[in-house]
């Protein structure tokens, strides 16, 4: 089974000074923490900001390919956790309705959600096992202090480390 999630941001670790994105499905129930490379983050947070650098990235043109082919990405889904190492799927939609799953970084699943709008799934067992419950009120937003401390108690270890 799998959990619709959305981009909250992207957080400096405190212990490792590495990018990591955060997560969090549509309920506000789990925050998905996954580490990722500075490059990677630097793609997700232009997507995120809606700025555009001066020649197309990676994403932007497997994007601009995928148009031309008169294919899209309707959905990307986190879909494992293997040994500490985050696994992630694209759900390509094919011209004439071919379909195909096809295996990729979480990092560039998300770079390539926020450039298509497709939607982001994570499996339910990946947020068993690697994503914090957030405990609070329904519709209740977190203060500045609790969102900090948990970002600074977040341990690469306990939540699986997206490996380079």
């Amino acid at each position: 089974m799998y959990v619709q999630m959305k981009i909250l941001g992207i957080a400096i670790d405190p212990h490792t000074k590495g990018p990591v994105v955060l997560l969090r499905d549509v309920a506000e129930r789990y925050t998905l923490p996954i580490w990722v490379g500075l490059l990677e983050a630097a793609s997700i947070s232009h997507a995120l900001e809606g700025t555009r650098p001066p020649r197309p990235l990676t994403h932007d043109l497997t994007r601009a390919l995928l148009g031309e082919l008169g294919g899209e990405i309707p959905r990307v889904e986190v879909d494992a956790l293997v040994d500490n190492v985050f696994h992630a799927k694209l759900h390509l939609q094919l011209p004439e309705g071919e379909r195909r799953l096809v295996d990729c970084r979480p990092s560039d699943a998300l770079a390539l959600a926020l450039r298509c709008g497709a939607e982001i799934f994570a499996a339910e067992d990946v947020l068993q096992s690697a994503a914090k419950v957030v405990v609070r009120e329904a519709g209740a937003q977190p203060d500045d202090d609790s969102w900090k401390e948990f970002l600074e108690d977040l341990d690469p270890g306990a939540f699986g480390k997206y490996k380079m």
